[in-house]
C-alpha cells in the first residue's frame, strides 16, 4: 500500500486504538507511587485515564456556572469541533445571555501551531531560513497562548463563557459533579494543583489524532494517491494556489511539508485583512469599540505595537466548509462569500462596507483610520488592472468546490474511500 495512505490510516487506526482502550482503562492503573517516577505503562495509563476524564469533562454543563454551558457546546462533535448553529458568536455567562465578541474556532488540527513568537524565521527553501515572517503562532485568534491548557482556562474563567469566578470555582464546580476520585488518582504529589489537572486533562483529550487530526478528506486521499480530484475541484486548487489568480496558499499552505507530512493549510501567521464590521455583536455598537485582535483589547501585552493593530491568526482551512460563519468576527455566513470577499474587497468595496452620508464608501470600518496601513494588500487584495477581480463568479466556484475536499471522513480508518 502506497506509504502516504499508510501513515494516513496508520494514523486513524491509532486514534480508534486509543479511544478503544481508554474506555477500558480503569482509574487504579493510572496512579503512580506518589513522589516517584512513573514507568513507561505507567505514563501512557496515565495520560490515557487523563483522556477519558478530559472527554467527559469536555461535554459536562456542570462546569459552567450557567449549568448549560460545556466545552462542546461550542465545540460540537459532528461541526469539526465548531459551533454547530450559525450565530456570528455565541452567548454564554451565568445567565446564558451573554454575548461573545469574537467567532468561536475549530478546535481541529492545532497540533502543529508554533508557539507565538513576534518574528518567525522560516522559509520553504530549507536552505534559507533568514525570511522574517512576523507575528506568527499561538492558539487563539490574537495567539496570547501557546498551550492546549492556556486555551482550556479561557472559557472555563470568561465571563461571557462558563463564566467561573475563579480556579476554585471551577475545581468546586468539578468534585460537585463527582470528579474528585478520579482526579485524586491522577494525583503524583500531595500539593498537586487539582484546577491544573483539570485542564491537563482538557488538553490530553484534545491529542486524540482520530478525533482532532484524522487527515481523513479527500484532498488527503488525492495526495496518498487513492483518489482523483473532479475537474471542477483540479481548477479550484490551480486557481487556490496560483499567484496571480486566488494566491490563497500563499497563507493556507496547501502542500506536503518537506517531511512528507499532510499540509495543515495554514502558515500560523497574523495578518489584518480588513473584514468588515459586524454589527450584530453588541460591542460593537460603541463606535470607539474595536477589536484590534494582536494588540488588543483581550491581548494586552502587544497593546503598544501599532503595526500590529488588526492582526489575527490565520486558521486552517481544513474542514472550512462545514463552518456557517468566517473569520473572527463571523461577519460572513456562506464560504462563497469568504472567497468571493478576498477578491473584491478592494475592487468593489461597496459589497462589504456602508456607505457614509457623503456617499463613500467606508472601507475597512472595523479598523480605525490610523491602522488602515497594516491591512494585507497582497494579491488578491489591491488594485487590479481595469478593476477586474482576480477570480471570476465561475472560479470563485471553483475555489469553493476544492475547499469542499478538506472535509475529514472522505476515508476511513478501514481504508474504504468513498
Amino acid at each position: 500500500m502506497d506509504t502516504m495512505i499508510s501513515r494516513l490510516l496508520g494514523v486513524a487506526l491509532r486514534g480508534m486504538y486509543v479511544i478503544s482502550a481508554l474506555l477500558m482503562v480503569t482509574p487504579a492503573s493510572a496512579q503512580a507511587t506518589q513522589g516517584t517516577p512513573m514507568s513507561r505503562i505507567q505514563a501512557r495509563s496515565r495520560a490515557q485515564a487523563l483522556s477519558v476524564l478530559g472527554r467527559d469533562l469536555f461535554h459536562d454543563v456542570r462546569l459552567s456556572a450557567s449549568g448549560h454551558m460545556a466545552c462542546s457546546s461550542c465545540h460540537d462533535d459532528t461541526h469539526a469541533f465548531a459551533p454547530a448553529n450559525s450565530l456570528p458568536v455565541q452567548y454564554g455567562g451565568s445567565d446564558m445571555r451573554q454575548q461573545g465578541h469574537r467567532a468561536v474556532p475549530s478546535l481541529m488540527y492545532l497540533q502543529d501551531v508554533p508557539q507565538f513568537a513576534e518574528h518567525f524565521f522560516d522559509s520553504e527553501d530549507e536552505a534559507d531560513e533568514s525570511l522574517d515572517n512576523g507575528p506568527t503562532g499561538g492558539l487563539t485568534w490574537d495567539g496570547r497562548v501557546d498551550t492546549a491548557r492556556g486555551q482550556g482556562e479561557i472559557p472555563l474563567l470568561s465571563p461571557y463563557e462558563m463564566a467561573n469566578a475563579s480556579r476554585r470555582d471551577v475545581l468546586r464546580r468539578v468534585l460537585a459533579a463527582g470528579y474528585g476520585p478520579r482526579l485524586d488518582m491522577l494525583v503524583r504529589t500531595p500539593t498537586d494543583d487539582r484546577f491544573a489537572l483539570i485542564v491537563e486533562a482538557l488538553a490530553t483529550y484534545q491529542q486524540e489524532p482520530g478525533l482532532f487530526y484524522p487527515y481523513s478528506s479527500k484532498y488527503d486521499a488525492v495526495l496518498a494517491g487513492r483518489a482523483r480530484l473532479s475537474p471542477l475541484e483540479a481548477r479550484g486548487l490551480d486557481l487556490f494556489e496560483r499567484a496571480d489568480k486566488g494566491n490563497c496558499a500563499s497563507c493556507h499552505v496547501s502542500q506536503p511539508g518537506h517531511d512528507g507530512t499532510p499540509p495543515q493549510f495554514t502558515d500560523y501567521g497574523l495578518v489584518a485583512l480588513g473584514v468588515p464590521r459586524n454589527r450584530a455583536i453588541g460591542l460593537n455598537a460603541n463606535p470607539a469599540y474595536f477589536d484590534m485582535g494582536l494588540c488588543g483589547p483581550d491581548r494586552t501585552d502587544l497593546s503598544d505595537h501599532p503595526e500590529y493593530c488588526g492582526l489575527f491568526r490565520t486558521p486552517s482551512l481544513r474542514n472550512v466548509a462545514t463552518r456557517h460563519v468566517f473569520f473572527h468576527n463571523g461577519v460572513i455566513h456562506s464560504l462563497r462569500q469568504a472567497v468571493a470577499f478576498y477578491a473584491l474587497r478592494d475592487i468593489r468595496p461597496q459589497l462589504w462596507y456602508p456607505t457614509g452620508p457623503d456617499g463613500r464608501v467606508r472601507i475597512y470600518d472595523d479598523l480605525p483610520a490610523r491602522f488602515h496601513a497594516n491591512i494585507n494588500m497582497d494579491p488578491p487584495f489591491g488594485p487590479r488592472p481595469g478593476n477586474r477581480p482576480a477570480l471570476s463568479d465561475d472560479e470563485i466556484d471553483a475555489v469553493v468546490a476544492f475547499l469542499g475536499t478538506l472535509t475529514d471522513g472522505y476515508f476511513h480508518p478501514a481504508g474504504h474511500v468513498r
